[in-house]
């Protein structure tokens, strides 16, 4: 569930067919400081995006959530518990917007500013997290478990999916599939030079690799190459072809629409199931897909600028809480919704809608005391000439 940089609106739409029309007509439109122009409905389907996984983490499956309710989320909500199961699905829509965005702030960067600026936009907040949750997990009245020190400091790499040791935050494998993803972009198009043809080439290219990593079983291909998580990014790249050089570029159209075609098949895939009283969810073949193809028409449509009505400020505050209440919300969730709901005896409605707010709270705390202070300074030490 990513975390972006600063985005921007595009120039007005332009026909480059198979040739790249002059520069100066590809430029997104600047603000005073000469930053990017923020995207604010993009902020918005962050947020939104967001709070889809936390239905989903809250109310629509088992596991830890369950003990705090005191019950399965489908005794407290029967009727939204098999709509808050789709919410995972906010995954999938995240890594749709992370393509567009990591492209966009990628174009025209050094490998090196590229990578301060990423580093600078994850740790901090995440740091704080994994610190948070540990101490609160540590608690002598609260239920959960907190890791053993050695596990909590390497966590603090982000790398601890890879070396085998638990996760602090259970989200957070999202995280080691946007690492993989700047790496390969970085790599690819960073540093040789973001050209319109060097991004087509890269979404080509990783398409056609994911596709064979899947068909060779090979553990250490699906690590590189994450089949079932490549097409939302490359989708993400395509749509943001389209915001660049505009709507007539059949080739951005044909990156869209592949990756489409096999992103609601892994998603099918990998989320549905016969149905089953032993399993916690239900997700139907075409609820599955109607929610990926959303997820690719809302980001397109801001790409095409079919949402710049929504211009409002208070999604730029909506879009920087996005990532630390995506780190915080599940674990402390769990804390708050045994406290209100099973401590206090606040009904089931009345405890979710109070946990989502408390949890939106707290990411404003982290983002003001956190983020907003070491953000800079990081990518200052990180990048000295900028």
């Amino acid at each position: 569930m990513t975390t972006t940089p600063p985005l921007a609106t595009g120039a007005p739409p332009v026909a480059p067919g198979l040739v790249t029309p002059a520069p100066q007509r590809l430029i997104p439109r600047r603000s005073r400081d000469g930053a990017p122009s923020r995207l604010r409905a993009l902020d918005g389907l962050r947020l939104l995006a967001a709070l889809m996984v936390a239905a989903y983490h809250y109310g629509g499956r088992g596991g830890e959530i369950a003990g705090a309710w005191g019950g399965t989320p489908a005794h407290q909500f029967p009727t939204l518990a098999p709509l808050f199961a789709y919410g995972c699905l906010g995954v999938q829509i995240f890594f749709v917007i992370s393509g567009f965005v990591i492209c966009l702030s990628g174009w025209g960067r050094t490998l090196r500013a590229f990578v301060a600026s990423r580093i600078s936009r994850l740790y901090p907040a995440y740091w704080a997290a994994i610190l948070l949750v540990t101490a609160v997990f540590a608690l002598p009245f609260v239920a959960y478990k907190a890791l053993a020190p050695s596990e909590v400091l390497t966590n603090l790499t982000m790398l601890q999916q890879p070396l085998g040791v638990h996760r602090v935050l259970g989200v957070c494998w999202t995280l080691w599939a946007e690492m993989r993803f700047y790496a390969l972009f970085a790599l690819c198009v960073v540093l040789p030079g973001a050209t319109r043809g060097r991004v087509v080439l890269f979404c080509a290219g990783w398409t056609l690799a994911a596709a064979l990593a899947q068909a060779a079983h090979q553990p250490l291909l699906d690590v590189v190459l994450m089949p079932e998580y490549a097409p939302f990014f490359i989708g993400g790249i395509g749509l943001y072809l389209l915001h660049r050089y505009g709507p007539r570029d059949p080739v951005a159209w044909a990156i869209v629409l592949v990756s489409w075609l096999i992103g609601q098949h892994f998603a099918v895939a990998g989320l549905w199931h016969a149905p089953s009283v032993h399993a916690f969810s239900y997700r139907s073949t075409a609820g599955i897909i109607a929610v990926v193809t959303l997820g690719f028409v809302l980001v397109g449509a801001v790409a095409l600028g079919a949402l710049r009505w929504a211009d409002w400020r208070w999604l730029t505050v909506a879009g920087a809480l996005t990532y630390p209440f995506y780190l915080v919300h599940e674990h402390l969730g769990w804390v708050v919704v045994r406290a209100l709901h099973r401590g206090l005896g606040l009904p089931s409605a009345v405890t979710l809608v109070l946990t989502t707010v408390l949890m939106l709270l707290l990411a404003w705390v982290l983002y003001r005391c956190v983020e907003r202070p070491l953000t800079p300074r990081l990518k200052r030490a990180l990048d000295p000439r900028r």
